[in-house]
């Protein structure tokens, strides 16, 4: 007998689930232990495994990269060639595709347009939802135009959310670019009309009218076992595996690899025989920094180059439009800035010895280090001795994380983002500035993902390569504080009873009074401030 499997309640504020990777197809065999896909939460991207009494996977309820509520159908195991109609109709299933609306949607009185009937071979292609915060998207750029052969795996535009710009790839079964739906620059609410692909010369004039409303040819009841693996199987890629020398990864894997300058030679693979899959490498975490990265700016905020100014034309007023990003900013910073009670404390930071210990261990093959690296080491160590400061407001409760994850504030074109460096404190000088470096150059390209932004539990910011002695940040919430981190200036100091000259370091803590006390954030200072002037206790 077919057995339903619903979407999981993978933690306790779960509401609803978002698929973001299914590693079976329809008619694949499905044993107790299998992965059978990635969940995405509101916390993170956890791994599903079925542990039911196997079969073939005869139905996938949910599309790869969208949501549905938590015990909602996510997919039918069972014997091949059983009938699951009445499992699909009794889950309140749409039988038909997104682009395949039912009867009464065809004949109801609010459309505007009348479906068309889709050609055959014809398919469409909607604006994604690649951010569970995204309403709309931005074409940024295009990459084929109307008439290009369109090929799985191609990447067919970038696509612009509220959070960064993501290259949109396509895997359908390929064809020919008949029709694009948005033009570059501009914006779209997610599922409208992206684009048609299909065979070339078709004639695709109705579809466009209808805005891709569309219809089947023929509407039935139920679908027969051919639509279902239809439905489930044209727009997934496969996770096949090449093979690179001795080297068994993933098409997918290695150009992610490729990306992000990886050695899969250093990876080890969590797929089928060892083979290297996506989120092997997404995981990567380097041992050492390579010379060639050495050659990045190190200090996060330095990521990009400064924004370009608008002209000034005397006696002329010109207008930018706000994009996604600086858009999702406003309402981030303006929520935090007028719900949680800011106050500042600051501190000042005699760096002569860190000084010292850079210069010592930059002085190793192939390695270069940050002052940035430092504070975001030391305020990860310190971390661990006040979870208070590594906690989040919410409402009636006080959530006290069990993972130190540190947000890094990175200035790009359009604005700021926060790129997360998980676990920091487990993570030794050298892999945090290969992670800094890799998170802040792809930031500056536009290349960070959704879930490489979430989950931070403490934030830096770092200005001080602009020569900004002091500043106060606004609290990137959910988190409770965020340190401001300022220039290395040459001051006079007392030292030993005599006036010398000193490097001194300012840095102000920033926090939700909801949370973190005055004592409280004044105690974690005092920790981070003795790693900073003592960084050899950093090593300990």
């Amino acid at each position: 007998m077919a057995e339903v499997i619903k979407m999981p309640r993978l933690s306790d504020t779960m509401t609803e689930g978002k698929v973001s990777k299914w590693n079976l197809n329809v008619g694949d065999p499905v044993k107790e232990g299998d992965v059978l896909a990635e969940i995405e939460t509101d916390k993170a991207v956890q791994d599903f495994d079925y542990d039911g009494d196997g079969g073939v996977l005869l139905y996938r309820g949910v599309e790869e990269g969208e949501s549905a509520p938590v015990e909602s159908l996510l997919a039918i195991i069972g014997q091949e060639g059983e009938d699951i109609s009445t499992l699909i109709n009794g889950n309140a299933v749409p039988v038909l595709s997104d682009s395949e609306p039912s009867e009464e949607k065809a004949d109801s009185e609010s459309r505007v347009t009348e479906p068309t009937e889709i050609p055959e071979g014809v398919e469409i292609i909607r604006i994604p939802r690649l951010s569970d915060t995204m309403t709309e998207g931005k074409v940024a750029k295009w990459n084929f135009a109307v008439g290009d052969q369109i090929n799985e795996g191609d990447i067919l535009a970038e696509i612009e959310t509220d959070k960064a710009v993501q290259d949109f790839e396509y895997d359908g079964s390929g064809g020919a670019l008949l029709y694009r739906g948005v033009q570059e620059g501009e914006s779209a609410p997610i599922e409208s009309l992206l684009a048609i692909i299909g065979p070339a010369g078709t004639d695709v004039s109705g579809i466009i009218a209808s805005g891709g409303e569309v219809r089947p040819s023929t509407l039935t009841d139920t679908p027969t076992k051919e639509q279902i693996v239809k439905k489930e199987t044209s727009p997934v890629k496969s996770d096949t595996t090449s093979v690179t020398g001795k080297i068994m990864a993933s098409p997918l894997a290695k150009k992610i690899a490729k990306d992000k300058g990886i050695d899969l030679e250093q990876i080890k693979g969590s797929g089928d025989n060892g083979r290297i899959i996506r989120k092997d490498v997404e995981n990567f975490t380097p041992s050492v920094v390579s010379a060639s990265s050495a050659t990045h700016v190190s200090s996060a905020a330095a990521a990009a180059p400064p924004p370009v100014a608008p002209q000034i034309t005397p006696g002329v007023d010109t207008e930018t439009v706000n994009t996604s990003m600086r858009n999702a900013i406003a309402r981030s910073l303006s929520a935090s800035f007028f719900t949680a009670p800011h106050y500042n404390l600051v501190f000042e930071i005699n760096m002569d010895k860190a000084i010292e210990a850079r210069k010592a261990i930059n002085s190793l093959p192939d390695t270069k280090i940050s002052f940035n690296d430092i504070v975001i080491k030391a305020v990860a160590v310190a971390l661990r001795k006040h979870p208070q400061v590594n906690s989040s407001w919410a409402d009636t409760k006080i959530i006290h994380h069990g993972n130190i994850n540190i947000g890094v504030a990175v200035a790009v074109e359009d604005g700021l983002v926060v790129p997360v460096i998980k676990n920091t404190d487990y993570l030794s000088l050298t892999q945090i500035s290969a992670l800094v470096k890799d998170l802040a150059g792809r930031a500056r390209d536009k290349k960070l993902k959704a879930n490489e932004m979430d989950g931070s539990t403490f934030t830096v910011s770092n200005l001080g390569m602009y020569g900004v002695e002091s500043f106060n940040s606004i609290i990137n919430q959910p988190d409770s504080c965020i340190l401001s981190v300022g220039a290395i200036n040459q001051k006079p100091i007392v030292k030993d009873g005599q006036i010398v000259a000193g490097n001194v370091m300012q840095i102000s803590l920033a926090c939700d009074h909801r949370v973190v006390d005055g004592a409280t954030g004044a105690q974690f200072l005092q920790t981070v401030k003795i790693y900073l002037e003592n960084p050899v206790s950093l090593l300990a």
